[in-house]
């Protein structure tokens, strides 16, 4: 295996062919969710399956109920190194609405910013320019030795519309894709100059309630006050899920939550996050949620319920004086640690009936969950990629939470039995689904030199 530096400096002069390799990806128009782009999917599967090969991968195009995988594996040099499996994806979401673009979104090319020079096209930094980091990489691996790692590479072409072929896939072929480790390239640093690590997900319930009352709207002049009144029973189910200290009120919701780590609560404290900007950007001022809790905790590693949808009674214009049949509401509850979301449904279930007045009926309507994902902070990947990066980068890693879902990972873990390193290199500024989408140079550069970082570091 070639030394470190050699492999660096490899990077550093594939540069600009690297670049070309991306733009010719980013001009393949792979919208996933369009099926007049079908066509264009493909060729994205092919392209990165014959890069593949041409670094030496056993690589191939699987097909799906929709579109298709590209499934490739390469040895190391030793065999007593890590298997790891690399995952990303080569569809795009629509560019529209193109008006807004301020160059063609499948015609990319390098502008000048202010903070240096970028990439614009619709994918490059969704996730295209994340993924072509890694590739980047294992060309300097191959180009000026061997790898150092046992490496899977695995590529969907349906993320970006919930990666419906992927369960049914992953089952199909799990013995060829278990491995000792998974690397996601799909998230972001801190800000531009400091690398982050995710170790954390919240994972997800969501239910559906449909409260009943009388057989059929009432005339409330009639009936008020001496009728039950959907609205006023949710209002109340509602109105009691959180105390005054904004903590969530179901028996047993916190057993299975555990405090964060001190070093890492210390680091946190540390980046000094700005809340009023956080919030200031979306017209608020004051955090919601927990009493005595930063705002990045109650994101990344803190539990959450919230009322996403009310329905109930005449919503047209003007009024009418019902008294409605039925009220329903949409809930979602974000977990952490080992919280288990079949118990926190039943939790929530028991407390809705216990809630409810004498003449109403409930109705639960389910809508999918699934755990929270930690990596261990003393997981030794953990330890490694985070030295590799700070070496490339120099700045400690941020080992970052993440308030919402990647599906992928929790597949990962419960189907695989793998846990999953997330390192990306995208910037909140990106545009990411947005016209003129954008990828640092520095990103796209700096990611592939970190992710040959890391490789080596696993190896030893």
């Amino acid at each position: 295996m070639a030394a470190l530096k050699t492999v660096l400096d490899r990077i550093d002069a594939n540069l600009e062919a690297a670049l070309a390799r991306l733009f010719k990806l980013v001009s393949i128009k792979s919208v996933s969710t369009d099926p007049a782009f079908a066509d264009d999917c493909a060729a994205a599967a092919q392209f990165l399956s014959d890069e593949l090969a041409s670094l030496g991968f056993e690589a191939s195009v699987r097909p799906t109920a929709g579109h298709p995988m590209v499934v490739a594996h390469a040895k190391a040099a030793r065999p007593d190194v890590p298997h790891l499996l690399f995952y990303g994806h080569y569809d795009v979401q629509p560019p529209d609405p193109l008006e807004l673009w301020e160059s063609p979104p499948f015609e990319p090319k390098i502008v000048e910013a202010e903070t240096g020079r970028r990439i614009v096209g619709r994918g490059v930094a969704d996730d295209k320019g994340q993924l072509m980091t890694f590739i980047e990489a294992v060309r300097a691996f191959k180009e000026t030795g061997d790898l150092p790692c046992k490496i899977t590479v695995l590529l969907e072409g349906e993320e970006e519309t919930g990666s419906p072929s992927l369960p049914v896939f992953l089952a199909a072929n799990k013995g060829e894709l278990e491995a000792d480790l998974a690397l996601v390239c799909d998230t972001g640093m801190w800000d531009r100059r400091t690398p982050a690590i995710t170790t954390m997900l919240r994972g997800l319930v969501t239910e559906e309630v449909i409260i009943r009352g009388a057989d059929r709207d009432l005339h409330s002049g009639i009936f008020g006050s001496a009728a039950v009144n959907p609205i006023h029973a949710l209002a109340r189910v509602i109105a009691g899920l959180h105390d005054a200290d904004g903590k969530i009120t179901l028996p047993g919701f916190y057993d299975a939550v555990a405090e964060l780590p001190e070093e890492v609560a210390e680091q946190w404290r540390a980046l000094k996050f700005d809340e009023a900007a956080f919030l200031g950007a979306v017209g608020l001022s004051v955090p919601a949620g927990e009493k005595g809790r930063s705002v990045l905790e109650m994101v990344w590693s803190r539990p959450s319920c919230d009322v996403n949808g009310i329905i109930g009674g005449y919503t047209g214009k003007g009024s009418k004086t019902v008294l409605p049949a039925q009220a329903s509401a949409k809930f979602s509850f974000r977990l952490v640690g080992a919280q288990d979301p079949a118990k926190i449904a039943e939790s929530f279930r028991a407390y809705v009936r216990k809630s409810l007045p004498q003449d109403c009926r409930v109705e639960f309507i389910p809508h999918g969950g699934s755990k929270a994902l930690n990596l261990p902070f003393s997981s030794e990947s953990l330890s490694r990629a985070s030295r590799a990066l700070q070496a490339e980068w120099d700045a400690t890693p941020v080992l970052a939470g993440c308030g919402g879902s990647i599906p992928i990972v929790g597949s990962f873990k419960s189907d695989l039995n793998m846990d999953t390193l997330m390192i990306g290199f995208g910037l909140e500024d990106d545009r990411v689904h947005s016209p003129n989408e954008k990828y640092e140079l520095s990103s796209f550069h700096k990611g592939a030199r970190s992710w040959a970082r890391v490789l080596d570091a696993l190896a030893l």
